[in-house]
């Protein structure tokens, strides 16, 4: 292997170069969407009309959710009107399109302490990303590098509030979805006793869950439907599982803002695949107890 050679680049300043502006820096990003560190994303659109509210510079959607990114780009420091426009045009496309989760996404040069702390006030309220940007230069050759500064806050699952959720019982599951969907219920039941005997369901209005001596461990949930069992598991994203999930016919999408893998099963899924279901369930198990 031939000996590395260390090269010093020159940083460069988009905002002060002749040649190299907004348009271009949208350019790059359009070409290749991957390069913010959002993930598996492609590129909606570009310089969308907002009504009566300019045009969004980027919309992205992540290829493998319903995550949609509102992405706006700015050359040099942060400022007021910048933060205030990538929260309007996000609001105005979560209103729009409420089927998608949406993620406000602010891209600059020079990404202040001042900015960081206006915003992580309310980062808790607003899905925000900010991603601070470099450019380098060596012989002829411009590199961009991307650093996410600020992550969007990951929402604790609202059913685990256990205080405020309303217990209910299987009776109000079987109506809703069907006693076939509950039963599917207890087949994963019977998976989870493997991995801890101790484990019983907790029915309530908005899911059910396991639980273990009457306290809710919410590793997973489960939300019996009319037609199939949406099934939740609460991992850190891999692309690996994602591979091995999808490539056993499952339909599987990633909630990226409650770090949480959806599943939607039908019975010959679960006879099929409940070997492999019970292995993340013992992984979420152990993230979670």
């Amino acid at each position: 292997m031939p000996e590395l050679t260390y090269i010093q680049p020159v940083r460069l300043s988009l905002k002060d170069h002749p040649q190299l502006d907004e348009r271009w820096l949208q350019d790059r990003i359009a070409e290749d969407p991957s390069i913010l560190g959002l993930g598996d994303v492609v590129l909606r659109d570009r310089e969308r009309q907002q009504p009566r509210a300019g045009r969004l510079d980027l919309l992205l959607q992540n290829g493998d959710s319903n995550e949609r990114y509102e992405v706006e780009v700015q050359l040099g420091k942060t400022d007021e009107s910048h933060i205030i426009r990538t929260i309007e045009y996000w609001d105005v496309e979560r209103k729009r399109y409420p089927q998608y989760d949406h993620v406000a996404v602010i891209v600059a040069e020079d990404i202040t302490s001042r900015f960081l702390n206006v915003v992580s006030l309310f980062n808790g309220f607003i899905p925000l990303v900010a991603i601070q940007l470099a450019a380098f230069e060596w012989e002829n050759t411009v590199s961009l590098a991307f650093t996410t500064v600020l992550d969007q806050t990951r929402l604790g699952l609202v059913d685990e509030d256990e205080g405020t959720t309303e217990v209910t019982d299987r009776q109000y599951w079987e109506s809703r979805g069907t006693p076939a969907t509950v039963a599917m219920v207890d087949t994963c039941l019977h998976l989870m006793r493997e991995i801890d005997p101790d484990i019983d369901l907790n029915y309530t209005k908005f899911y059910i869950g396991p639980a273990r001596a009457g306290r809710a461990i919410n590793f997973a949930l489960f939300r019996p439907q009319k037609k199939k069992l949406v099934f939740e598991l609460r991992l850190e994203r891999s692309e690996d599982a994602e591979a091995e999930l999808m490539g056993a016919g499952l339909d599987v999408d990633y909630d990226g803002r409650r770090g949480r893998y959806r599943i939607g099963l039908t019975e010959s899924d679960l006879d099929q695949h409940g070997e492999l279901l019970k292995g993340y369930l013992e992984m979420a198990y152990k993230e979670r107890v």
